[in-house]
């Protein structure tokens, strides 16, 4: 394992990252399109599109060096970088268009080699000598990158001297007529700018070679923020040196302009073909590796990774398909029309990249601690300019370009692709979680906003699933459910036990991909220590104010629970007690049966359940009736009346239905048999039970439900008025 990293990690600041980065930079647009840009842009503009391009660039080249300066850098450059900070299915989403851009800008930079030809052999074949180009890069990326850096340092000698030649020829009077703008037909500012912008896309050559650094850390920022300054001080002076050999008719039209105005022309045709050569391979070298950490992730085919034979771990599969789509663009391809593709895809990346870095400084994580830091605010500013400069140079192509980016993240989101590193959205959760709970902690909670955040006492879910259907039905108004198992015994014995239980709890969740949160608690009493319980749950005012238990056949059990009502009544928390029948279930969701002792009482939370439940689907078509029991009578119309203005007044379907109590002996028991006995689901107000007399309690509730299918037992603290 360690004799392979060691064949891996082979290159240096200088020759893994400066020296790929400026050449990518120092390519087609710098001898073929500056002039072309100078002549349309006008010099005052051309330096404003340079200032911004670099700023962009400048401002993702800080991203990506703090980034890198916090963890290790893998295969990918940059595609590593994002997928680590935000996950696989973001990193995949612009790796994807990322590798694109990489494999197009291969063709890009053969095509402008080509071009330069024409200079020379202007009845040259220009696709067949592209193909040859490419062909022959292929080939060197196949043998290995060693051998393609070695030819880029022997590159960059000659461009450096290509450039010399052009600034130190004759003529610097700047010419007047030339630092305003004149636009051909068709162009505009933010036209030239796409046609600038893949000069400054150079900054992602280096780190697309992040597998294969010896030190990324150190390496990344220093040799592209080097680049990054030596290019653009480089670009400025060609720039104003353009201004000063000829005028704008003569610059727009002479796309070797350079080459003409030298001190020594052959040594600018070098430069020229050195830059545009050496990019190309560049991208040919690195657009392979974008793929193969895709592959890796398993984002794309497994088989795309594949060396293929290659004693270096080369993407030799990889080499081929960029191959492939490098020659679909140079068939078809003009070089402005490449570069403003190239331009949007970068755009991009840079959008993301930024956004990256910026959420990692703003969230804060303990485990973001890069040696290189970079304020937020500078990230945030890089994300929002080049999404930005996008939309002011194509915005349906921007548009297209950020449905195609979202499409992959909902494709690779649904693959659930797992990795084995922790990301940003954790933590930017986290952080957003607590801004919202401060800000909830600032407000005293309004009865109006009432909404249930249940605390279900479960046991095993598997046992009980109707407690949890049951909350998680009346969460429909977008309340929190938390389920608890609850462990009876010591932590020293049951601490391995309790976890087990929670992996358990989490699992039935995950099964029945339900909105809800598992907790399993030790305790020694029941009534103490669900008190306990009950009382820690939630964080400020996100706290449970509804627990809900299940009415077994227990009659320990009861009596406990009868115990526990007082305490928890005492604490503020309504209190709900579902007896369920396991032959009926739920019946067919057609009839709920409210028995209504008042709006002061428990009435108000049970009819405010009972619509909670009709926004379900289940329960949708049911049907709501308010039973109340009179004296005699003469009670009927007014009762009737009474319920009738109630429910219009709180907007709630619900049909009154007034029963009189012939015999004033006669119980309630047997009103609720012979009325209620076919509904689906009955809610009853509960009272309370004195103390010592917890068993008649039992009884009596037992008396009550016995007969019925399910029954929803209520008692109400908080919600004494209707909304």
């Amino acid at each position: 394992m360690g004799k392979n990293r060691a064949l891996i990690r082979r290159f240096g600041t200088f020759n893994g990252v400066f020296v790929p980065t400026i050449l990518s930079i120092f390519g087609v647009i710098l001898f073929l399109r500056l002039g072309w840009i100078v002549g349309n842009a006008g010099l005052i503009n051309a330096l404003f599109i340079i200032v911004l391009a670099v700023s962009i660039s400048l401002a993702t080249a800080l991203s990506l060096s703090a980034v890198s300066t916090n963890r290790e850098v893998g295969v990918g450059g940059v595609y590593n970088i994002i997928s680590r900070s935000l996950g696989l299915d973001i990193g995949g989403a612009i790796g994807i268009p990322l590798y694109f851009s990489q494999a197009i800008s291969a063709a890009f930079y053969i095509i402008g080699f080509t071009e330069s030809l024409t200079g020379i052999f202007p009845d040259m074949n220009t696709k067949i000598i592209a193909f040859l180009i490419l062909i022959i890069f292929s080939l060197i990326a196949f043998i290995g990158a060693d051998f393609a850096v070695k030819i880029q340092i022997g590159i960059f000698g000659i461009l450096i001297m290509s450039i010399f030649s052009f600034l130190i020829a004759p003529s610097w009077s700047p010419l007047k007529m030339n630092l305003s703008p004149h636009y051909m037909s068709g162009q505009s500012f933010w036209s030239v700018f796409a046609i600038f912008f893949p000069a400054v896309t150079g900054i992602t050559a280096g780190i697309s070679m992040s597998g294969e650094l010896k030190n990324p850390q150190k390496n990344i920022p220093r040799g592209t923020l080097l680049a990054i300054a030596v290019s653009f001080l480089v670009y400025v002076a060609i720039a104003c040196k353009l201004t000063a050999v000829t005028s704008f008719e003569v610059l727009q039209k002479d796309k070797l302009v350079m080459v003409h105005r030298s001190l020594f022309p052959p040594l600018v045709y070098a430069g020229i073909w050195a830059a545009t050569l050496s990019s190309a391979l560049t991208f040919v070298v690195g657009a392979p590796r974008t793929l193969q950490a895709l592959a890796m992730d398993r984002v794309v085919p497994s088989i795309l990774a594949h060396p293929l034979g290659s004693g270096k771990n080369e993407p030799r599969a990889g080499i081929i398909l960029s191959f492939v789509i490098a020659s679909l663009f140079i068939y078809a391809g003009t070089l402005n029309g490449v570069a403003t593709i190239i331009s949007m895809f970068f755009l991009l990346t840079y959008t993301i990249t930024n956004l990256a870095q910026g959420l990692s400084a703003l969230v804060g994580n303990p485990s973001y601690r890069p040696t290189f830091r970079v304020h937020w605010m500078i990230s945030f500013a890089g994300a929002a300019a080049s999404y930005s400069v996008m939309f002011l140079i194509d915005t349906p192509s921007t548009i297209v370009a950020s449905v195609l980016i979202a499409l992959i993240y909902v494709f690779l989101k649904r693959r659930e692709l797992n990795q084995t590193w922790g990301d940003i959205k954790s933590g930017f959760w986290t952080s957003l979680a607590r801004f919202a709970l401060l800000k909830l902690d600032q407000y005293e909670l309004d009865p109006e906003n009432w909404r249930p955040n249940i605390m279900v006492f479960s046991g095993d879910p598997a046992e009980r699933p109707y407690l949890v259907k049951l909350a998680n039905w009346l969460s429909r108004g977008n309340g929190i459910v938390t389920l608890f198992n609850i462990l009876r015994g010591d932590v020293e014995e049951l601490h391995k036990e309790r976890f087990k239980k929670l992996n358990e709890l989490r699992g039935f969740i995950l099964q029945n991909k339900l909105p809800i949160f598992p907790e399993v608690e030790i305790i020694n009493e029941s009534v103490e220590g669900i008190s306990a319980i009950v009382q820690a749950h939630g964080i400020g005012q996100l706290y449970s104010n509804v627990v809900l238990f299940g009415w077994g056949t227990d009659s320990e059990k009861k009596i406990t629970l009868a115990r526990l009502a007082r305490n928890l009544v005492l604490l503020k928390k309504d209190f709900l007690i579902l007896k369920y029948d396991k032959t009926r279930e739920f019946g067919n969701y057609k009839t709920i049966d409210i028995w209504w002792g008042g709006k002061g009482g428990n009435g108000s939370l049970m009819l405010l359940l009972a619509y909670i439940l009709k926004l379900n689907d289940e329960w949708r078509n049911a049907k709501v009736r308010i039973l109340k029991v009179v004296a005699d009578e003469s009670l009927r119309e007014d009762a009737f009346r009474r319920i009738t203005e109630l429910m219009e007044s709180a907007r709630i379907e619900a049909e009154p239905v007034i029963l009189v109590r012939e015999n004033p002996g006669e119980s309630v028991v047997g009103l609720l048999s012979e009325f209620s006995v076919l509904s689906d689901l009955t809610i009853i107000g509960m009272g309370l039970p004195l103390r010592g007399r917890e068993e008649k309690f039992v009884e009596r509730v037992d008396s009550l439900v016995s007969p019925l299918g399910t029954v929803l037992l209520v008692r109400s603290v908080n919600v004494k008025e209707l909304i």
